[in-house]
Parts: C-alpha cells; structure tokens; sequence
C-alpha cells in the first residue's frame, strides 16, 4: 500500500507537469503571454490592497494593545520575579519597536513601488553599508539580551540567601498536588513510590528519621512573606509542570527525578487582593462569571500544572496562601507531623 500511494503520488506530479508543458507550447504557438505577470491596472490594485491592509494591521495591533494589556499578570510577587519581568518586557520592547519600524514599511514599499505605468524601478545590485547595519544591528542586540538572559538564569537557579531557605516538596500525579514542609529539621524523609500505602500517599520511608517530622498538606499551603522557599519536585506519573504564575516560578515534575526553584515570595495574599490591577482583574472575572451563575473569585496564589498531563489537567490546582511569620508558625503548629498521622 505504501509503494502504491507513492507511485501515485509521483504520477500525479508527472502528469501535471505534463499538462503545464502542453499549455506552455499550446501558448507559444498561439503567441501568447504566458509569463504570468499582472497588468499595471492589477499592480494598482494589489499595492493599494496592501495598504489598506497596513492600516488595518495597525488598527489590529493597537486593539489588541488596548483591549487584552489589562488581562497580562499584575507586578510579580517574588525576588526574582522583577529580573525576569524586566528582561521579558525588555525583549517585548525591541520586538515592539522592531515590528513598528520594518512592518510599516514593508507595505508601505510595496505600495508605493508597485509597478504602473509612468513609474520604472532603480536596479541597484548591492549594498555592502546597507547589509553590514542589519547584520550587525540585530547581531548585537541578541548578544546583549542572551548574555543578559543566561545571567539572570545563573543568579535565578543559583541564589544566595541570607538564611536556610524552608524545605518544601511538591509532588505531583494525574491529577492534583500534595505538598511536604519538611519539619524542624528543615530535611525531607527519603521518599519512593515503592513505599505508597494507606496514608502514605507520598511514598515516605518510615525508617528515615528525617522524614517523621514532615508535614504533608493537600489542597492548601501557607508560606510566610519574605522568606526563602526551596521547592522540591517529584512526579509519581507523567511529566508534569509546577507554575506559580504570580511568583514567575516554573518548574518541570519528572518522575525519577528531583528538581529544584528556590524563591522569596514579597508580597501577603491579603497585600495582592488589595493591588489596583489585581483587583480590576477580579471584577472582570467575576462578571463573567456571574453571566453564567457562577459563584464569585476571590484572587489566590494558585499552583497549576503547566502540561498537558491528560483529561483531567485543568484538576491540577493548590492554594499558596502566603503569610505573615507568626500566622505560618501558628498554622504549622496545627498540623499533623508524618509521624502523627501514621
């Protein structure tokens, strides 16, 4: 079947190319044009197409600007989150301004040098001043932003805190999350898939003496304001993605492995319910939601699986609820050690 579908693939090819070739002799004996080139009348028309399909390019893009800017995230919640904030706009700016000069022009020049009567084209061969500046432009701007990028990425995945970051595990199935605080110790127990059982939903080795003071939490986590984080992630199936939009932090989940992001959240759930941006994001929200009977929302820091992990993905959803020191004491407190819970 596939050498048949092949054959005939290639005799269609040769049977068109037989039927131009026939065409192409059938138009010389007949003295006929077969170039293919528009009239002058056409070459009018086209160029005044694409000028008005210029303007409204425009029009599009401004709408757009307008329209969909207010939806971006509001100012990061994290350290970290201003240097990569600053180097995406950074890189929007220049493909802004990029875009703004060359795709004005590019219909602008077709229009105004499209061919019609009375107006001849220059032939001009070559440019060596013209070709060095839009090599060497655009060459130096991508050393400068990747040179700054792989900068930012080194001190993001490499940072240097003033104190011993608290230890949390995020481990993720098909489909929801379940978090470990690792206890007084600041050291997560040894965990494995092998070891799940009963209430043992994470796999933790109960000889591991390190792991008996762990906290296990579903659901919720609260995280105290301006404190290191160090998150830990495993998967218990797929590939999965850990993403706290709000705190710029992405991470991949693969099973058989650990990886790691560290970070320091700024800013109290209750200090980015009261931010202007997040709170004109939350009406527009709820009049959406109210339109179709929905119960209202309230802004959380949310934790979401940024794969595609299967039918249930849009599941994958747990509640950073980030505090003061004091109300994360006295929330961990309350909460049932590894041990405890056995």
């Amino acid at each position: 079947m596939t050498l048949l579908a092949i054959l005939t693939v290639l005799l269609v090819i040769l049977v068109a190319w037989q039927l131009i070739r026939i065409s192409e002799l059938s138009a010389a004996i007949k003295k006929e044009d077969v170039t293919g080139l528009p009239d002058h009348k056409e070459n009018d028309i086209q160029g005044k197409l694409l000028l008005g399909f210029l303007v409204l390019f425009i029009i599009g893009f401004v709408y757009t600007v307008v329209e969909w800017g207010p939806r971006v995230l509001p100012k990061p919640a994290s350290v970290h989150g201003e240097k990569t904030d600053f180097l995406f706009y950074l890189s929007l700016g220049i493909i802004t301004l990029a875009f703004l000069i060359t795709q004005p022009l590019l219909f602008y020049f077709s229009y105004k040098y499209r061919g019609i009567k009375g107006q001849k084209a220059s032939y001009m061969e070559h440019n060596n001043k013209l070709e060095l500046i839009w090599t060497l432009v655009p060459g130096f701007v991508l050393v400068v932003l990747i040179s700054y990028g792989l900068s930012t990425w080194v001190k993001i995945m490499n940072p240097k805190f003033e104190e011993d970051p608290i230890v949390i595990e995020l481990y993720a199935k098909q489909f929801g999350w379940t978090a470990r605080i690792a206890g007084e110790d600041n050291k997560l127990g040894y965990a494995n898939v092998r070891y799940i059982e009963d209430v043992n939903i994470l796999g933790i080795d109960k000889n591991d003496p390190n792991g008996l003071d762990d906290i296990v939490v579903q659901n919720l986590i609260k995280i105290p304001v301006n404190k290191p984080i160090k998150l830990k992630m495993r998967s218990q199936d797929v590939i999965h993605s850990a993403y706290l939009p709000h705190f710029r932090v992405q991470m991949n989940c693969v099973p058989g492995a650990v990886t790691e992001f560290s970070f320091i959240p700024t800013k109290t759930t209750a200090e980015m319910r009261q931010d202007p941006k997040v709170i004109k994001q939350v009406e527009h929200i709820n009049k959406l939601r109210e339109a179709k009977g929905e119960d209202k929302y309230e802004f959380n820091y949310v934790l979401l699986c940024n794969k595609i992990c299967g039918s249930a993905h849009y599941n994958m959803q747990m509640i950073f609820e980030v505090v003061s020191e004091d109300e994360y004491k006295n929330w961990l407190k309350e909460q049932k050690t590894f041990a405890q819970s056995l």
